[in-house]
């Protein structure tokens, strides 16, 4: 069923916009405490932070090469207007991270903490983006695609190919961080499985 939505709760482009900015800084800041504490994520996401922990690769170009063939699947379910967003978003969120520790240095943080702060943060970018229209790039796309088109939660479609690349984590990390790291996973996408539901935000 197609959901009409009313133009009174239709987002203006200044909605949009400030979503965008806050989305992908919220993924960012996660995703630094994360780093930070020698954890990894899902996604692509996490294949990045696996090229970066055991290649000594740069995570933003790793993580934009990644998502290229995921912009081919946006343009062909949801067309030119959510890639271009999606696109932009991947290009800031490349940027933030290598512009980020600059900005401000996090001397220490408990990699328990670091998991669940991490992952919230991480899971409330996310479904800021999602709400306008947008995502992260990786396997987020197809996860919204299979909600849509066939009613499976993102959020738990998601969270399987997470384990899935988290476990890989076992090749360049000690089991104590793989096991911390499948827990940001869990805790990012709990958040996009509970708040992430058709039918219950309007706002399109």
């Amino acid at each position: 069923m197609t959901m009409v939505t009313s133009p009174s709760l239709a987002h203006s482009r200044l909605e949009d916009a400030l979503a965008l900015l806050m989305g992908t800084l919220f993924v960012g800041l996660g995703l630094t405490i994360l780093k930070t504490a020698g954890l990894a994520i899902g996604g692509t996401a996490g294949l990045a932070f696996l090229a970066h922990f055991g290649l000594d690769l740069p995570f933003a170009a790793v993580f934009f090469a990644l998502n290229m063939p995921f912009m081919i699947f946006a343009k062909l379910a949801f067309g030119t207007g959510y890639l271009l967003r999606t696109l932009l978003v991947t290009i800031a969120l490349s940027l933030f991270s290598g512009l980020l520790p600059p900005l401000f240095t996090i001397g220490h943080v408990e990699p328990m903490f670091a998991a669940i702060a991490g992952g919230l943060m991480v899971g409330m970018g996310m479904l800021a983006l999602i709400r306008h229209r947008t995502g992260v790039g990786g396997v987020a796309i197809m996860a919204v695609w299979l909600q849509q088109r066939f009613g499976l939660r993102a959020g738990w479609v998601q969270m399987g190919v997470d384990a899935a690349v988290v476990t890989g984590a076992f090749l360049v990390m000690d089991a104590k961080a793989v096991a911390l790291s499948i827990l940001a996973s869990v805790f990012m996408n709990l958040v996009i499985a509970l708040y992430h539901r058709p039918g219950r935000y309007l706002g399109f």
